[in-house]
């Protein structure tokens, strides 16, 4: 991945979207790891995430994931999930949150000189093509070594750079440690 150490850089992290790629690519996401890296490659002026949460829950299995990125280094972008009921009668949940990324990503737009984006959402094309008219770099992460890929193929050409999230498992991998075996 290609940066300047003097450069700008802003992260944008569609959370459902990079953790199904990780999941699917097999291991977790470290979030420490993830600063470390573009802290030590450029000048982070922010690092944004993105998720939709069930309100109506006490409690969220993501709660202990959103507090902990609130508390070391994120931005955290929240809003509650919708509910509702598809033509055939299934329950589903909606939680789309690619308005809050794109019109962050044009408010930063004027103290950033590069955006890297966490996502392989095709919808984020028309906001890479707007950010690359206004001078800025634009990476996306996300990967082609799943089936389907992750990435849709308008957006993964339309970014200056295009960076595979399976290249960087050892980069932002979390460690798991093994439980010792009783004797």
């Amino acid at each position: 991945m290609n940066f300047y150490p003097t450069e700008r850089v802003a992260l944008f992290i569609d959370g459902a979207n990079l953790y199904a790629t990780a999941k699917a690519l097999g291991f977790d996401i470290d979030y420490k790891k993830l600063l470390r890296f573009f802290r030590g490659r450029a000048v982070l002026i922010r690092a944004l995430y993105y998720t939709a949460l069930a309100d109506e829950q006490e409690y969220s299995s993501i709660r202990p994931l959103i507090d902990w990125l609130d508390y070391n280094g994120f931005s955290m972008v929240t809003k509650p999930s919708k509910e509702f009921v598809d033509s055939a009668g299934r329950r589903k949940i909606k939680g789309n949150m690619d308005i809050e990324l794109a019109v962050d990503a044009m408010r930063l737009a004027g103290v950033i000189d590069h955006v890297v984006i966490f996502s392989g959402d095709g919808d984020f094309r028309s906001l890479v093509a707007a950010l690359q008219q206004m001078g800025k770099r634009v990476s996306v992460l996300s990967t082609l070594q799943t089936q389907p890929p992750m990435i849709a193929d308008e957006l993964r050409r339309q970014a200056d750079q295009f960076v595979d999230l399976a290249d960087l498992e050892k980069e932002f991998a979390r460690s798991h440690v093994a439980a010792p075996i009783a004797p």
